[in-house]
């Protein structure tokens, strides 16, 4: 580093903050947690969760606390994204944003809280129009999330804890937006060992008859080249 030249005391010094865009599977679509901004800049404007990171906290500990502060929801599976960082994205001044990506299963609730007027679940194929560069920041997490979902098992973050290979497979093809063969999907997912077996049905899923519920193993390896196993 180069110390030769020291900032100047009144140099402006760019500000910290993380933003998580948290994606559920609800009503057979792929939906995005947002709260209402109550404050400007962008008040009243629909945004991503997020905030400015303390001085005595890590990134994921400050998006952690800016998730459960604005909506509610805490302990999920979280994963760093992207850093957004163009000179203009803030009003306010410079300001760099860590994203990250959380991912919850349908029977976590929402509630808003600390600066955020409203949090509602909105589809992630129709949007409002959202504050700063949220866009921006959504559209790469779904292409994120697609192209994680190909090669590793974090889509079963989505899922219940046991689930039948439909409801499987559902999730599969609403996150992806395709559609695909049943019997290559179920023949392939089983191959790859990564699911196990329940004593348990989920009953009149098709034709009135039960369901078997399988849940995925945590011992399982998570690299499972999905694109390989649904052609």
């Amino acid at each position: 580093m180069d110390t030769s030249h020291p900032l100047p005391p009144d140099a402006e010094r760019p500000l910290l903050a993380v933003d998580v865009v948290i994606f559920s599977l609800r009503q057979r679509d792929l939906q995005l947690l947002l709260v209402r901004r109550r404050y400007p800049p962008f008040k009243g404007r629909w945004a991503i969760p997020g905030g400015f990171v303390h001085v005595a906290e890590s990134l994921e500990q400050a998006a952690r606390r800016e998730l459960e502060e604005e909506t509610g929801v805490h302990a999920v599976y979280l994963e760093q994204l992207y850093t957004f960082g163009e000179p203009r994205r803030d009003p306010r001044g410079r300001v760099i944003s860590v994203a990250y990506v959380a991912l919850v299963p349908a029977d976590v609730t929402a509630r808003a809280g600390d600066d955020a007027a409203q949090a509602d679940w909105h589809s992630a194929h129709a949007l409002p129009a959202l504050a700063f560069d949220h866009a921006e920041i959504v559209q790469y997490a779904l292409q994120r999330l697609r192209y994680k979902l190909e090669y590793t098992a974090v889509g079963f973050e989505l899922l219940p804890h046991e689930f039948t290979l439909s409801e499987l497979q559902a999730a599969y093809e609403t996150v992806l937006g395709e559609r695909l063969d049943k019997r290559n999907f179920r023949r392939r997912l089983l191959e790859a060992g990564i699911l196990e077996e329940t004593e348990r049905y989920r009953e009149g899923e098709s034709q009135g008859r039960p369901a078997r519920l399988y849940r995925y193993r945590r011992d399982a390896v998570t690299e499972v080249k999905a694109r390989r196993l649904f052609p």
